[in-house]
């Protein structure tokens, strides 16, 4: 089968590469669409991020939806033919976190197409693909291959809202409308969020971000100032998700958030250096967002019954044989939100 396969930064190319067998509890899943992520891109423009870098090629891409084409000789939860998304987390079940639900933390953990552990961990964009049953995530005939590949960044959202506690009547402050962030705006309005607002530099992912829930969207870039009417009081917003990873969107956030508010940091973007007396005399309670376990099959269950809308953050799908196409395209953001790959 072809895959995409990234040797070193600009170097992503289209290889054969084997079909591995199909296990008595596993499947092979025909693989249709898939979703270029940011750290994909890191990985082509930069070839990696952080400390964290390509040593040798590897199959880039986590986020997937296709069907289901040859099932193992134990398996009698799945059928040839369902649709499924696949989750691209494989926690070992074993290590103390993993025992205490906190897969996310998972101290053996393989997530498709990473870097971070070496041999590096082949990703999910290929054609065909083996996983395990509890990968699988069968699709509703109303959900679309594509939003299919939307579920794994939507499941990094709601581990996000997750991690603010209860947001029934709060005030919501979002800052980077990128897709995670607009997908946060979704998941917080599905949670309950009453009044939201959502800050970023383009004016395009701003329209997208009215479009999946904002109740208002402030250019920074050409309103440097557009946040101050909302410092009166001490701060007017409950909760901050900052999905930008940029220092400054979230200093410049502190202002605006009331005492006791909750940050939950989900961008990164490097080390920053943070107003601590400002988080102590506010009292702000500072939370950390890294991927998702459980929220993979919830973000299944909220689109097969259509309680939220990815369609509108869906820009582009393109060959995955147009790969330097699609990847600058997602890279643009002046244009772009999630650029998708065919693999049909």
């Amino acid at each position: 089968m072809e895959a995409l396969v990234i040797h070193a930064p600009g170097d992503l190319r289209v290889e054969n590469i084997p079909t591995p067998d199909v296990g008595a509890h596993q499947l092979r899943v025909r693989v249709r669409c898939g979703g270029i992520c940011g750290s994909d891109l890191h990985y082509y423009q930069h070839g990696g991020f952080g400390t964290i870098r390509i040593k040798e090629p590897m199959v880039l891409g986590h986020e997937v939806a296709g069907v289901i084409e040859a099932v193992g000789s134990g398996v009698t939860a799945f059928s040839l033919g369902e649709r499924v998304a696949v989750s691209p987390s494989q926690p070992c079940g074993l290590c103390r976190y993993c025992q205490q639900g906190l897969q996310n933390h998972c101290l053996d953990m393989r997530y498709y197409g990473s870097a971070m552990r070496t041999p590096h961990v082949q990703g999910a964009f290929r054609q065909e693909i083996v996983v395990e049953t509890h990968q699988a995530h069968r699709l509703a005939a109303s959900v679309s291959d594509s939003e299919g590949a939307m579920v794994e960044p939507l499941s990094v959202a709601l581990h996000a809202v997750r991690r603010a506690g209860p947001l029934l009547g709060k005030s919501v402050l979002v800052t980077g409308c990128g897709p995670i962030g607009a997908l946060v705006i979704v998941a917080a309005r599905r949670a309950g969020a009453t009044h939201i607002v959502a800050t970023d530099v383009s004016a395009y992912t701003l329209g997208k971000a009215l479009k999946v829930g904002a109740d208002e969207v402030i250019n920074v870039a050409e309103e440097a100032d557009g946040l101050s009417r909302f410092t009166d009081g001490k701060g007017q917003f409950d909760v901050l998700f900052e999905a930008s990873g940029n220092e400054r969107a979230l200093r410049g956030a502190f202002d605006v958030l009331r005492p006791r508010g909750i940050i939950v940091q989900v961008g990164l973007g490097g080390e920053m250096t943070l107003p601590i007396n400002t988080i102590v005399a506010k009292e702000f309670d500072l939370r950390g967002a890294f991927r998702f376990h459980e929220e993979f099959a919830t973000a299944v269950e909220l689109l097969n019954k259509g309680l939220v809308d990815v369609k509108p953050l869906i820009s582009a799908t393109l060959s995955y044989r147009d790969s330097a196409r699609a990847f600058a395209l997602a890279a643009d953001r002046s244009q772009a939100m999630k650029v998708l790959l065919n693999f049909d």
